[in-house]
């Protein structure tokens, strides 16, 4: 199970906020897939889905606020992990977070650190799981807890190509 972010406070803001075995749950390889594809023009606000996205490579999503030649240029979160949140009396829709890419079928927070996730005709490459909390967030504010620091991850572009909620995944660690 992956450690939460309170109990493994890493020197460096890019380390993996998980335990060192959480890959043993996670076969080598397995299908999963899109709830939806989001994107903001501006930084600070919750992603809107959109019907499409193109994934370009060193730079992540265009048209979307966080995409740049950095090690962060696309977030993803699972739907199953909003979910826990929905069970808190909050409603939630995808996007809500601040995620480019709603998943379903995978934790992706057991994946590890260079994991591949193809989605349609583009490759991702996983670089970091997990991230500060900012606790003055919305979701934080209304129910005092967040699922983005301890499940979020966020990956680099390898392969571009066009995505859509319908686009078939999997992932090969």
């Amino acid at each position: 199970m992956p450690a939460s972010a309170d109990q493994v406070k890493p020197a460096d803001p890019n380390a993996r906020l998980t335990t060192p075995n959480a890959t043993l749950l996670l076969p080598p390889t397995g299908a999963f897939s899109l709830v939806a594809v989001n994107v903001s023009e501006v930084v600070g606000v919750r992603k809107q889905t959109v019907e499409r996205v193109f994934l370009k490579v060193d730079h992540g999503i265009e048209g979307d606020a966080h995409a740049r030649n950095w090690h962060r240029q696309v977030s993803l979160l699972a739907d199953e992990d909003i979910e826990v949140m929905r069970g808190k009396g909050v409603e939630l829709d995808p996007g809500i977070f601040a995620e480019n890419i709603t998943t379903r079928g995978l934790d992706l927070s057991a994946l590890p650190i260079g994991a591949r996730l193809y989605l349609g005709e583009a490759e991702l490459e996983v670089t970091q799981i997990g991230k500060e909390c900012h606790h003055g967030c919305a979701i934080y504010q209304a129910v005092g807890d967040c699922v983005m620091p301890r499940k979020g991850i966020f990956a680099k572009v390898i392969k571009e190509g066009w995505i859509d909620h319908e686009s078939r995944c999997h992932y090969r660690i």
